[in-house]
């Protein structure tokens, strides 16, 4: 085994991207397993080797000689033919190949609140995939966060886009369910200390501020400088409102299922914080870029 390789899903997307900067940073060598091989760059530093989840003896060896795999894959919605159990079940392919390969550790990021029992298909599959991980025997550390902030970061981006342009912008409910984000180096940065752990552990992935969705969104709000009307609006609306301007800006902006779990307290822990980034402060520091652009979750993943 080499000892200072590792391998990353997805190391050119958003939370892989972190975590293979920060193990570079550290001297590892970084292998990525990808279904994006194109958004390489030329001058990379990362080995490059195609996800492919109906290869599993290319899998296998793609992971062979690594001492920890760093587990992001998953997909937020389903599309096409891919949808929640079919993720599952890549998932399962992939734990299998990395204890035929002999891996020694997997950190896998998963969801805060996974239930077996879940009505909601993103923490169902996150709850099954956590014990196809553990039935494979592989010692590792799951990480759960809520929602990540910082870098290209989706969410806190296209609210403040909505804020910078919306007259009116509609908050579900009484908008008092909390948020709990970790930064998304934070959120690297505990991938790789738990690469020494010892055993198999799970531990919250939060940080140190939980505002409720209706402060998160006025302190947006604040920070960009917007003069955008905060109402609030029975929950019932905000899929449909949701699904209207996605199909302006051809994406999803936020799902029934993803509402509803958010409504429900799942983007929240009582726990103590793993990470150290303050959500309020980060959003002060970086108001004058965000929400300058659109991101399109859409073109990112599947165009």
């Amino acid at each position: 085994m080499n000892d200072d390789l590792d391998v990353v899903t997805g190391a050119f997307s958003y939370s892989g991207a972190a975590i293979a900067r920060e193990l570079l940073s550290a001297g590892r060598h970084v292998r990525t397993l990808t279904g994006h091989p194109e958004r390489a760059p030329d001058d990379s530093a990362i080995d490059v080797r195609p996800l492919d989840f109906d290869d599993s003896v290319r899998l296998t060896e793609s992971l062979r000689g690594a001492g920890t795999l760093y587990n992001t894959y998953w997909v937020r919605f389903a599309r096409g033919p891919l949808d929640h159990d079919q993720a599952v079940a890549h998932s399962r392919t992939l734990f299998h190949a990395a204890r035929e390969a002999g891996v020694r550790r997997i950190v896998h990021v998963s969801i805060t609140h996974p239930s077996l029992e879940s009505p909601y298909p993103y923490f169902r599959g996150k709850a099954q995939v956590e014990q196809a991980l553990a039935d494979s025997g592989v010692p590792h550390t799951v990480l759960r966060p809520a929602i990540l902030f910082g870098g290209d970061g989706v969410l806190l981006n296209n609210i403040a886009w909505l804020l910078r342009r919306l007259p009116v912008f509609a908050v579900g409910g009484d908008g008092r369910y909390r948020i709990r984000g970790i930064h998304i180096d934070d959120l690297a940065r505990l991938c790789v200390a738990s690469s020494h752990a010892e055993g198999s552990e799970v531990l919250d992935a939060v940080g140190p501020e939980r505002p409720t969705f209706l402060e998160l969104v006025e302190e947006i709000r604040t920070a960009v400088g917007s003069r955008c009307r905060v109402v609030c609006v029975p929950g019932s609306l905000v899929p449909p409102l949701s699904a209207a301007i996605g199909l302006a800006l051809r994406d999803r902006l936020l799902t029934g299922a993803e509402y509803r779990a958010m409504a429900s307290g799942l983007a929240d822990t009582d726990g103590p914080a793993t990470g150290t980034t303050a959500l309020s402060q980060w959003l002060t520091a970086h108001a004058d870029r965000l929400g300058l652009q659109y991101a399109n979750e859409l073109n990112r993943h599947f165009r």
